[in-house]
């Protein structure tokens, strides 16, 4: 199947083109360049470690982080080569980065890793996209009914629907993606065109799948689709100026936010709430976010949910919403010694991260875990000077990626319940996962490609060229358990553990669909098993996600983009999905 190519999206969410240059064999992940600390003034770059650790040499093994232990390559924040944890495998449409530099050690105790040190345009979408239209013609691509079995939640009257506005019309001089399909690969469920944008592009983010739907955020729309057949679960809801930042999770009972802004302007702030139930597409509660104190904006905002709260994170302090009903819980504003929460991470715990000190003597940021219900502090930890809390990989357990002050050093560290130091990780390894810049989105778990159950984290490495590996961190002790090297010559990322089994997802290249595959996480053991293989027919289409989200679920997988260019020449792919 031949398509035009698409101009790359311009920055925003998902994996930016350009990647940050690679970090030397000795750190564990690859080193992606630091991001800015989340709240008030980020901090000014340090030569040497915050416990006193001597700096490390360019691509040496990974030295302690500022908790002693060894640092790591960034996560998510910064896109790193190709195989790199959490990253796309590598692929035609990325450029691995060049070697990163020396590491350091923020804690006292151990080496620190090596952080790639340039990081210059991981925001940029790179690469070129392919349209899912076929040669110059006005016809629609379609993945019609096939005699393969369709799985449960489908409907085996209607196959995938007609790309686009979700109409599901199904031309029937639509373009069939399961043409030629070889026996053990997946069908093509559906696939769906993204919506019109402006020439600027726009983002594209969250992506959230339920029992019987798949829903989308793009531009200005949220859209709903069958899992099984694509067909719309519910009409398209428009918001009246674009999508600014949603709930990457959900609550209990399927209900999202989303967050839009106040007008069109440059100035237009992101602080228009609306509340969605993920089953229905009805809509609930909304709201305005006001602006905090001086200098404590809305112009862009970080969106979690915990339990029954959703937490709203401005530039300087947050603001706590009942998700249900939108009654205003508490606000976490400036404490301590002037401690600016700026960042904030939902899920199974409330985590807040905040810029303490900015400009003096003592600057340093501090994470704290907070009662959901009250924004009480359960406990908190000082992260020594000099080093800057970039990404939250986990926040049960909490793991979290920092950097130090001048971009060379990362460091991963695992906090026990009480906030002290559990362990930093210590690999040689150099580790790649795709994360967007959590100073310029406001999104500390804005990462994906990263991989953590009750006592272990998995990250991939970094291959410049050919297969990587997903390696396994014991977090009692920061040391590598074992390693899985990828089934094909592309990259393999990590997608989520369940039922004692790694998820994971092998990219595609342009001439072979990828495939998503299980391995065992105990034993001596570690084999990877093919749960699908996609189709050679749509490994175009597939491979050229290049600012994508990834999900398998109750056997499918879905593969959505984050970021649209705003090409008027062609139709944008918005979301594809696989089954067997």
């Amino acid at each position: 199947m031949t398509q035009p190519p698409e101009q790359p999206p311009s920055g925003g969410y998902g994996v930016p083109p350009n990647q940050p240059p690679q970090p030397p064999s000795g750190g564990f992940g690859a080193p992606v360049p630091p991001q800015p600390g989340y709240g008030y003034p980020q901090q000014q770059p340090q030569q040497s470690g915050p416990y006193g650790y001597p700096q490390q040499q360019q691509q040496p093994p990974q030295q302690p982080g500022p908790y002693g232990q060894p640092q790591q390559p960034g996560p998510y924040g910064q896109q790193p080569p190709y195989g790199g944890y959490g990253y796309p495998p590598p692929s035609p449409q990325y450029t691995p980065p060049p070697p990163g530099g020396g590491s350091r050690n923020p804690f006292k105790g151990r080496p620190a890793l090596v952080i790639a040190a340039a990081v210059a345009g991981l925001l940029v979408v790179g690469g070129t996209v392919w349209a899912v239209t076929s040669g110059g013609d006005d016809r629609k691509p379609v993945a019609e009914r096939s005699d393969s079995p369709s799985p449960s939640g489908s409907s085996a009257a209607d196959d995938p629907a007609n790309p686009g506005d979700g109409s599901g019309d199904g031309g029937k001089d639509a373009e069939d993606l399961n043409e030629g399909r070889k026996s053990g690969e997946a069908k093509v469920l559906w696939y769906k065109e993204a919506p019109d944008a402006p020439g600027s592009g726009a983002d594209a983010p969250g992506m959230w799948i339920t029992g019987k739907t798949a829903v989308k955020a793009a531009y200005k729309e949220l859209v709903a689709y069958n899992v099984g057949n694509g067909n719309p679960t519910w009409p398209t809801v428009t918001f009246p100026q674009k999508i600014c930042a949603v709930t990457s999770q959900q609550s209990s009972d399927g209900k999202i936010v989303v967050a839009y802004e106040s007008g069109v302007s440059d100035n237009a702030k992101c602080n228009q709430l609306q509340q969605l139930d993920l089953n229905t597409g009805a809509k609930g509660w909304t709201a305005t976010v006001p602006d905090g104190d001086l200098f404590d904006s809305v112009l862009s905002i970080g969106l979690s949910v915990t339990g029954r709260t959703l937490m709203v994170g401005r530039s300087q302090s947050g603001i706590a919403y009942d998700v249900d009903t939108g009654k205003k819980l508490f606000e976490k504003k400036k404490y301590g010694a002037a401690c600016f929460p700026g960042g904030f991470a939902g899920g199974a715990k409330l985590i807040s991260v905040a810029s303490c000190g900015a400009g003096s003597s003592t600057e340093h940021d501090e994470v704290q875990e907070l009662d959901p219900a009250t924004g009480k502090a359960k406990w908190t930890k000082s992260i020594p000077k000099g080093w800057t809390v970039g990404h939250v990989y986990s926040v049960d357990p909490v793991v979290l990626y920092m950097t130090d002050s001048d971009d060379k050093h990362w460091n991963i560290s695992t906090l026990k319940n009480d906030g002290s130091v559990r362990s930093q990780v210590d690999s040689k390894a150099t580790f790649a996962p795709t994360c967007g810049s959590s100073f310029i989105d406001s999104d500390l778990q804005g990462c994906q490609g990263v991989a953590v159950d009750a006592s272990t984290l998995y990250l991939p490495t970094d291959a410049t060229t050919g297969a990587n590996q997903i390696v396994a961190i014991d977090l009692a002790t920061g040391k590598e358990k074992w390693r899985v090297k990828s089934p094909a010559s592309e990259s393999m990322v990590p997608i989520k553990v369940e039922s004692g089994k790694l998820i994971a997802y092998v990219d595609a290249s342009y001439g072979a669909g990828g495939q998503v595959v299980s391995i065992p996480t105990a034993g001596s053991s570690h084999p990877t098993t093919k749960l699908l293989r996609m189709p050679a027919g749509t490994a175009q289409i597939e491979s050229s996600f290049f600012s994508r989200d990834i999900d398998y679920v109750d056997g499918r997988f879905y593969i959505s983009s984050t970021r649209l260019n705003g090409n008027d020449d062609t139709k944008e792919k918005l979301m594809l999905a696989y089954g067997k």
